[in-house]
């Protein structure tokens, strides 16, 4: 009988170390609330005793979770039991683990532990089948990964002298790319709106302090020279913070292939090593977003999609902008707006052109293309994403086809698997294009479906069984 095995001790100073998360913000609560007529004394000794009570009830309970908390390792299968009120007892087979992640936070690092998560690549309920194993030391976790992948590396031959050589390293020129995301324009504002509420918990109001008042006021007396200022400022911080962002979680970046494995490993502060059986690939086996970075070449070999899908994003853009100009134009006349925000419908058309070449890019950067082992599909303006899905993993397909599609032949074709996001689609193709890339894909799933002029050829062409449903699932 294989005996049960708890989580690592250090887990306890661990979690004394990251209870200061919470420590820092009730100390700063309970200055600000605790009556000024107290004694200094007096204060610091509430102060000091509710700063142990924190620390106390977070040991506690974490002392009360690794008692409760066990897992073990049988010939067959990976078992985990945990739960202080509720007992859980879960239980994966060895043969269907499909990758195994090891992160370590700076404190955790510090003290050699690492937390292990094992998946599937299943989904149940709509959440990812994983067991997390928080904390093991690093010895261990590194000796449950190799044991929990070993088969993979044995049916590959062993030890692989060129798995030396990494597939990729991090190049720091790639940081001219962390940019180019939606938290550079948005990211000032997101990180005020997160900072209300701890400013708010100091004392800090800055609604009756009067500054949001005479920023208000700024804006509506002065729009031209403040509102620029104010969009400068958000995108200074937005653009920093993407910078800082992507070092700290892409700092150290390694692709390396091991025998029947990938294993990459990233990130300064908090260490992540993530590592992939090859075979048990479903999902993106190959995702890059962006123009370029880690693992993208261009992916010249894709098929382009027609002109009638330039032609509805063409379409929309021009309807959406009317719409937007009209309603403003509407609002600012019935509520007797002054200039400049008279003109707030001009926004919209003035924008008309960046709009348009966004929703040309959207569809410039639509493709796809099927190979040997894989499906791929591309999607995307400025931030594109290409993913490469096993056809071994596609269990089924999904035809969705709306309204204004339909007017211009277009489909869009969903790969339905277990893994990853589930489904992958492939947007706005022509429809017998469409159809004759699933009955290819997966020989013999579609062509039961399909009704043909004449007879199926390999599972090529023909229309579905019921035309005049918009949306197929086979």
């Amino acid at each position: 009988m294989i005996a049960w095995r708890p989580l690592h001790r250090r887990s306890l100073a661990a979690s004394a170390a990251m209870s200061t998360a919470i420590v820092v913000p009730v100390v700063a609560v309970l200055i600000r609330v605790l009556p000024r007529d107290w004694t200094a004394p007096v204060r610091a000794g509430v102060i000091a005793g509710a700063a142990v009570l924190v620390v106390a009830g977070v040991l506690v309970f974490d002392l009360l979770r690794l008692r409760t908390t066990a897992w073990r390792l049988t010939g067959e299968r990976l078992e985990l039991r945990s739960g202080i009120v509720f007992r859980e007892h879960r239980s994966v087979p060895r043969d269907r683990i499909r990758s195994v992640d090891l992160t370590a936070d700076p404190v955790r690092r510090a003290l050699g532990l690492t937390v292990v998560k094992i998946g599937t690549g299943e989904h149940t309920s709509g959440e990812r089948t994983m067991l997390t194993l928080d904390p093991l030391s690093r010895r261990d976790a590194e000796e449950l990964r190799g044991v929990l992948l070993w088969q993979a590396g044995q049916e590959h031959g062993g030890d692989d002298p060129s798995r030396d050589a990494p597939l990729a390293v991090l190049d720091w020129s790639w940081l001219r790319l962390a940019p180019l995301t939606v938290w550079t324009v948005a990211g000032g504002a997101l990180i005020a709106g997160i900072a209300y509420k701890p400013l708010d918990a100091l004392g800090v109001d800055l609604v009756e302090s009067g500054a949001a008042a005479q920023l208000w006021e700024g804006v509506t007396t002065r729009p031209w020279p403040v509102i620029p200022l104010l969009l400068a400022v958000n995108v200074l911080v937005g653009l920093t913070g993407a910078v800082v962002t992507f070092a700290t979680a892409w700092g150290r970046y390694r692709l390396e292939r091991e025998p029947g494995r990938l294993r990459l490993s990233r990130g300064l502060l908090t260490a992540r090593s993530l590592t992939l059986e090859e075979r048990r690939l479903r999902g993106p086996g190959l995702g890059s977003h962006g123009r370029s970075g880690p693992g993208s070449h261009g992916h010249r070999g894709l098929r382009p999609h027609p002109g009638a899908a330039m032609t509805r994003r063409l379409r929309a853009t021009v309807v959406s902008t009317a719409f937007l100009a009209a309603v403003a134009a509407a609002a600012a006349r019935s509520w007797s707006l002054p200039p400049p925000w008279s003109w707030s419908w001009a926004v919209p058309v003035l924008a008309l052109p960046v709009t348009l070449w966004l929703a040309a890019d959207a569809a410039r950067g639509l493709g796809h293309a099927l190979g040997e082992r894989h499906l791929v599909t591309r999607a995307g303006a400025i931030v594109r994403r290409t993913v490469a899905l096993d056809r071994g993993g596609v269990v089924g397909w999904t035809v969705s086809e709306s309204y204004f599609q339909r007017r211009l032949g277009l489909i869009t074709v969903s790969a339905t698997t277990a893994a990853g996001d589930g489904h992958y689609d492939v947007l706005d193709v022509g429809a017998e294009e469409g159809l004759d890339l699933a009955a290819r894909a997966v020989p013999g799933l579609l062509g039961p479906f399909l009704r043909t002029p004449g007879p199926l050829r390999d599972g090529l062409g023909g229309e579905l069984l019921d035309p005049f449903s918009e949306r197929h699932g086979v």
